[in-house]
Formats: C-alpha cells, structure tokens, sequence
C-alpha cells in the first residue's frame, strides 16, 4: 500500500501549541483546578547545616481549616534523589532511614501543611516550631575538601560526592614542546533557570484508585519512579502528567512538589494543589551549579596545542541531583574540541550547605 509523506523542509510548519499559548488558553499546571481541592504550604528549613530535635506542630493542627500536618514520620519510604537517595523527603525526627534528621540547607523541608485555603496554609506554616542543634556548616567547595571539614553525609569522605580523571600523553613532554603558556583561573556562578512558570502542580486519586500527579517537569518516568519509591508504592499506582511545562532549562531534572503532592493526595484521596511564588521557586528550586577552572595550556608557535592541565571544582550543594552528570561533561568539555595529546584533568564535585 501506498504511503503519503509530507515534507517539511523549506515550509512554514506552524507548531501544535502555538495557539493555545499565544491566546493563554492552554493550562499550565497552576491552572488547573478540581472540585474540593486542598491547598498545601511548606515549611523549609530555618538552618543550612543542623540536627532537627523536634517539630511541635500542635498550634498549625489546631487552626480553623487546616486538615493536616505532614512530618518526617508520615512518609513510609523518607528518601530520594536522582542519582542517589541521599535527600530526605520531609527532613525530621521518626524515620527508619539514618541521617533524615538532619537539614543540610535551607532549601530542606521540615514539614508540609494541608489546608482548605492556601491563606490558611501559609498561616499554619508560621506556627510550626522547629528546635534544632545547629551543625558546622562549609560554604566553599575547596574547604569542604580539606581534611577536618564538617561532613554533610557520613558516607562520603571529605565531602567529594564524584572525582573524575583524564590522564593523556606524558605532561613532561608536553611542556617541553609548548613555546606558549597560557595560564588562568574561571569561574561561573549560580544559574537561575527563571522559568515562566514556578513550581505548582495538583495531586489526586484518579478514577482507578492511583495516585496522579499533574506537574511540570522533564522525564516523567523518573518523576514516577521517585514518587512511587518514597511512597512505597508500586510504579503502575502513581501517574504523572505533565501539561504545559512553562519553561525548564534543566532547572526542572529534580523534584519539588511532586513527593509530597502525592504523599498528601494518597494519605488524604482529596485533590491537594500547591503554586509556589516566585520568591520560594528562587530560594529553593536547584541551580545550575557554580564551578571554578584553573587550567594551563602549552602550545607551540604555530598554534598546536600540546599540553592542557586543569582542575575544576564544581559546589554541588546539599545533595546529589544530577551532579555527577554535570561535573563528568565538565571534566569532557574543559580541552573544548581540541585534540590534545597530553592532559592531565581532574574534575571534583563537592558537598556544601549551599
């Protein structure tokens, strides 16, 4: 049978969704609403390295409208993370997992309320109170390193969540060939993705009893996957669905509101809706991360480059994330596409409470 192909090279392809978002009638997931929705606040950390002692919650429960507070206690499963489950859903006293009692920056949460309104919610966040042990805290990567630092997780020493290598060539040789040193030292800081939209999304139990999570993200099986492990759940009993995304950049690869959408759609089965502003998506979503290059190169008069030695420390923050993945393209695209036969590289990524 005959098929029809369509080209598209050299036409005016007018994209699918152009219409929808030009004349704003396409939903994003703050626009979307359900019948007899609650509405969710959380509340962060007040610390950026401390042990939690206790979280009183007895005057937020207490409020007229509020339906519930969720601590650490309240999440069967209390971990996640990308690459490793090193970051507590809800950081808190009542976990079997070691080390959720502890917040390691202020983007950690201690508690999420549910309420009738989200004026309500707001308001009971104030009213929790968190006692804590306050912990050394390391700021700079290059600290973090050193021998004595304050440990963020007791399983990786001197804070290095990732060390990566290139060794190439014979660096003596390499030297001895350049006629040209070029030495210097880069660094690039925090990336605010900024995007259209700020973290929001809407949990709910759908018509066949599973969990759904209507969120703005970027790999919704990974977005499962999480949710369903802190849940303890199995994967086919939670959904994810993404509308409109409003926006990413990679600022959207990790988690914000989904776990603790679905803990509270699953635990309460009413449709819980959660928009943060712009503020809390600026202090508390993740950042591309600040990274600083030393390097030197050698090359000859002609303009071959011969030798390349460089470091790069890159602040991975509180938890893992994607860290890995980015501190390894950095450790590959420090020499750019140059071949090069002698390099010595070698590319950290480090914990901090940032």
């Amino acid at each position: 049978m005959a098929q029809t192909e369509t080209l598209a090279i050299g036409q005016n392809v007018k994209r699918i969704d152009a219409h929808g978002k030009v004349t704003g009638e396409t939903p994003y997931p703050g626009d979307i609403d359900m019948d007899g929705q609650l509405w969710m606040k959380l509340r962060y950390s007040d610390r950026a390295h401390a042990r939690i002692l206790s979280v009183v919650t007895s005057a937020a429960e207490k409020l007229p409208g509020v339906v519930k507070v969720f601590t650490a206690k309240d999440v069967p499963v209390n971990e996640y993370g990308l690459i490793i489950r090193d970051q507590p859903v809800i950081c808190g006293l009542g976990s079997a997992k070691l080390g959720t009692d502890i917040v390691r920056c202020y983007a950690d949460y201690v508690a999420v309320v549910v309420a009738e309104t989200e004026a309500i919610a707001a308001q009971a966040v104030k009213l929790i109170k968190v006692e804590y042990e306050d912990l050394p805290g390391v700021f700079d990567p290059e600290a973090a390193m050193k021998p004595g630092a304050p440990l963020l997780h007791e399983n990786t020493p001197d804070n290095i969540l990732s060390h990566y290598r290139i060794r190439l060539g014979d660096m003596g040789t390499g030297w001895a060939q350049a006629e040209v040193l070029v030495e210097g030292e880069y660094s690039t800081g925090y990336q605010e993705h900024a995007y259209l939209q700020p973290e929001a999304g809407l949990g709910y139990i759908d018509e066949q009893g599973r969990v759904a999570i209507v969120v703005a993200g970027q790999w919704t099986h990974e977005d499962q996957d999480q949710v369903a492990h802190a849940l303890g759940l199995p994967h086919d009993q939670v959904r994810i669905i993404y509308p409109a995304i409003g926006g990413a950049f990679g600022g959207r690869e990790d988690m914000s509101v989904q776990v603790v959408l679905g803990l509270a759609a699953y635990n309460l089965r009413r449709p819980v809706k959660i928009i943060w502003s712009r503020e809390e998506s600026i202090l508390y979503h993740h950042k591309r991360h600040p990274i600083t290059i030393r390097t030197k190169w050698g090359a000859t008069k002609a303009g071959k480059i011969v030798a390349l030695e460089a470091r790069i420390v890159g602040d991975v923050g509180g938890y893992a994330y994607t860290s890995t993945k980015v501190m390894a393209n950095a450790n590959l695209m420090v020499s750019g596409p140059y071949e090069i036969p002698n390099m010595h590289i070698d590319t950290y990524g480090v914990y901090t409470n940032n």
